[in-house]
């Protein structure tokens, strides 16, 4: 058969392989270079009708999918690799339009990624906090530590808002607010050299709970970076050197993206617009209480909608997953178009 001849060096034992992998969910990678080299090896690999011809075989009746999965899986797994993808990641949320829900929407999207980092099994350690007197949050910064972080939060960043109910309504009207997320890839000190001369290091005292120590001891630490102006504040730690060691980390990886911007062009496009102005123009996702669904507008389809509750109680994987495979696709379209 012409079908055998083109896709000969494919075997019955491969694709017998690739069932097993896909059965028992086990790690892709190795089986999957292996597939899509000797699929994509063939001159003819990207005739359908020949590899379907193939994977019509009566001994096999799942090879179709098999490998209808395989070209699929084959061509994700050739696509470059974030080269960020094994970073830790420096997470900014802020409160956007709607005042005080704006600032109890973004302590709920604090919570959301502590609940998720926790499912993860990463470390989630928060560094700095503006708090309303109501428990929302102005702003927050927090470092994420663990296998994959960016690769699984680098989605997360842009505007994200809410309708629902808020507290401080009485009335029972719906109200729509807005909360801005910022994601940085941590920078490793190598990366990145700071001239002390260009730090101006001021202390305070700490405000907010935290006994006698924190409140009356200048433990606090504001470190300014005066070529770029870059300021950053820790006082989370009773200690000042804890605090300072922290905003360093932090101001660092401020850095390091900015020079990154600067160096490549296509990442500054990516990132530069990366939390917007903190309206509800430029949502990447809107959390709808009273229909009690998540909405992301960068998907398309019945996938672009999650359960709300599981959501914002840190089961995030789900909604990940389909913006991984949708910037995947992107991705893919945009070397055909190339002729890559």
């Amino acid at each position: 058969m012409i079908a055998r001849k083109v896709v000969c060096r494919v075997t019955k034992r491969e694709a017998r392989a690739w069932a097993k992998a896909r059965r028992t969910e086990l790690d892709m990678a190795a089986v999957g270079r292996s597939m899509a080299q000797a699929l994509f090896s063939l001159p003819q690999w990207q005739s359908a009708g020949a590899v379907l011809a193939f994977a019509a075989m009566p001994d096999e009746p799942d090879t179709a999918e098999i490998l209808r999965r395989a070209l699929a899986d084959g061509k994700r797994l050739l696509l470059p690799r974030d080269p960020n993808d094994d970073r830790n990641v420096i997470l900014e949320v802020r409160a956007g339009i709607g005042g005080e829900e704006g600032a109890l929407f973004a302590a709920d999207l604090l919570r959301m990624y502590a609940l998720y980092a926790e499912r993860r099994g990463w470390n989630m350690e928060l560094v700095y906090e503006n708090t309303t007197e109501l428990g929302g949050i102005k702003e927050a910064s927090a470092t994420i530590e663990g296998q994959g972080a960016w690769s699984r939060l680098k989605f997360e960043a842009g505007t994200h808002r809410v309708q629902r109910v808020p507290e401080t309504e009485s009335s029972g009207r719906i109200q729509t607010s807005a909360a801005t997320v910022a994601v940085m890839p941590e920078a490793e000190e190598v990366e990145f050299t700071i001239d002390p001369k260009d730090l101006q290091i001021d202390t305070f005292r700490s405000s907010g709970a935290g006994g006698q120590h924190v409140n009356k001891t200048e433990s606090a630490i504001r470190i300014t970076h005066l070529p770029t102006s870059t300021v950053v504040e820790c006082q989370d730690e009773r200690s000042q050197y804890k605090n300072k060691d922290r905003a360093m980390k932090i101001l660092r990886s401020k850095l390091y993206e900015a020079q990154q911007e600067k160096q490549n062009a296509a990442i500054a496009a990516q990132r530069k617009s990366q939390v917007g102005t903190g309206d509800r123009s430029g949502k990447i996702r809107t959390y709808n209480f009273p229909q009690n669904r998540v909405t992301d507008h960068r998907l398309t389809g019945d996938v672009k909608n999650f359960n709300i509750a599981a959501v914002i109680n840190g089961d995030l994987d789900p909604l990940v997953d389909a913006l991984t495979l949708a910037d995947q696709a992107r991705r893919l379209q945009e070397g055909a178009e190339k002729g890559e």
